[in-house]
């Protein structure tokens, strides 16, 4: 920083004031000692500045996988939403596995962020309390808990699976499936588990069948997943319509589909969730309930700015709800 100060011909606090909060300075004094920045290659030591600031500048992000674009979004929409303050997101995923979400962690509060952003809120006893004690702003996003840790960004899977059964049974369906995830094993999606949940309650309220809600291999993470599921209910018989927790899972069970002769929608009608881009361009397009996936990374990180600034008046829940996008894939 002193090699700065001399190059832009300034005092270090005042290079100190430039990096941390340009508005603090005049344009000629910012255009002066940028440059010199950039021509020494100057990095800023972030480690050593949190010592005396106590802030890191790193957020700690953890996601169950790195595959779904969903995910990939609302990082996206944190990280713009942090970003213009000079916050960056430090990442982890933990494979849908509850015990290495707390490996995550425990290396994540090592390195001292300044927040917490963590999908879910299906934790263990060790990591719950890591949470509860970090001493930082923590928010849960992907879920709408009753009770969040610190506070939470997100929606109701489970009524995201009761629209689902509204919405196939009032299409005339009175065969409809699920197919889910297995709910046994260290890894589990346990938002998808929600949305089956939410399924089954709609389809008895119904008056419909749940005996094709079927919870078949690992967490969605791969087309496969779903050509596999809808495989297995061939097997069994087949339904009239079926919901997949993940338009991923959606997509490989169209796929199955088309591999067999089955016709969608007319011998099966196709609902996703997530509303991926794969499910916008194939054929037929799949019918899905879409959540805003960077505007959860957006409020959340506005969230965030706003607890790290002192505002503890934020509520505890933020809902930003989902919505239903019919498509051809349900005729």
């Amino acid at each position: 920083m002193r090699d700065v100060s001399r190059l832009a011909g300034v005092s270090p606090m005042t290079v100190s004031r430039t990096l941390a909060d340009p508005g603090l300075v005049s344009e000629d004094t910012r255009v002066r000692v940028l440059a010199a920045v950039d021509r020494l290659g100057y990095v800023p030591d972030r480690g050593a500045g949190g010592l005396s600031s106590r802030r890191t500048g790193f957020v700690a992000l953890i996601v169950p996988t790195l595959t779904n674009p969903n995910f990939a979004d609302t990082a996206a929409g944190l990280t713009a939403a942090m970003r213009p303050r000079g916050y960056q997101p430090l990442i982890g995923f933990t494979g849908y596995s509850v015990p290495e979400e707390e490996v995550v962690l425990r290396a994540m509060l090592a390195r001292r962020p300044d927040a917490i952003v963590v999908s879910g809120m299906q934790h263990s006893p060790a990591a719950h309390d890591l949470l509860a004690r970090a001493g930082v702003p923590v928010v849960e996003i992907w879920e709408r808990p009753a009770a969040p840790i610190d506070r939470a960004v997100g929606f109701s899977n489970y009524e995201v699976g009761r629209l689902a059964a509204e919405t196939l049974a009032g299409l005339g369906a009175t065969r409809i499936a699920g197919l889910g995830p297995e709910r046994t094993g260290e890894a589990r999606d346990f938002r998808g588990e929600e949305r089956l949940r939410g399924l089954r309650d709609g389809l008895e309220q119904a008056g419909l069948p749940t005996d094709l809600i079927l919870h078949h291999g690992r967490p969605a993470g791969a087309f496969a997943h779903g050509a596999e599921a809808m495989a297995e209910l061939l097997r069994r018989g087949g339904a009239e319509a079926v919901f997949l927790v993940s338009d991923i899972s959606a997509f490989g069970a169209l796929m199955e589909c088309r591999r067999r002769g089955i016709r969608v929608p007319q011998d099966v009608r196709i609902l996703g969730f997530g509303d991926f881009e794969i499910g916008r361009q194939c054929v037929p397009r799949l019918s899905t309930i879409a959540v805003d996936a960077t505007e959860i990374g957006r409020r959340t990180g506005a969230l965030l700015l706003g607890l790290l600034d002192g505002d503890a008046g934020a509520p505890a829940v933020t809902d930003l709800g989902f919505r239903l996008l019919l498509r051809e894939s349900t005729g």
